[in-house]
């Protein structure tokens, strides 16, 4: 008997969804304002069929809206779905404050000792 191990499914939420590089390349151009399907893959260098299939996974897990104009599918981003993703971040944003913090001490006494040994070349 083989035992296979469950994976989990992309489309389970917003994190497994935008852990695939296409999907955040398609948030970067939507997070500029609505786009049509043939926009998306004009500017991404894809095919259509992989866009259409990387938006699907984003709407299923309710990271972009689409709304039919004509026989367009136009989409746009749907930030209260990424509101998950931007609170578990800015648990971190504290420590990478203080990190910049640290280092902006660093280089101010980097640069005051620079100029004290700059003083003394002379």
């Amino acid at each position: 008997m083989i035992a296979f191990m469950a994976r989990a499914a992309t489309t389970a939420d917003a994190f497994n969804a935008v852990a695939e590089p296409r999907r955040r390349q398609i948030l970067d151009v939507l997070a500029g304002g609505e786009r049509p399907v043939n926009d998306l893959v004009r500017q991404l260098g894809l095919a259509q069929p992989q866009v259409s299939k990387h938006l699907r996974v984003l709407r299923e897990v309710g990271v972009v809206n689409v709304r039919e104009e004509g026989r367009m599918r136009v989409y746009r981003l749907n930030g209260h779905a990424l509101k998950p993703i931007h609170d578990w971040v800015k648990n971190y944003e504290r420590s990478w404050s203080d990190r910049f913090d640290q280092l902006d001490v660093v280089l101010v006494d980097l640069r005051q000792k620079e100029e004290e040994g700059d003083g003394n070349d002379e």
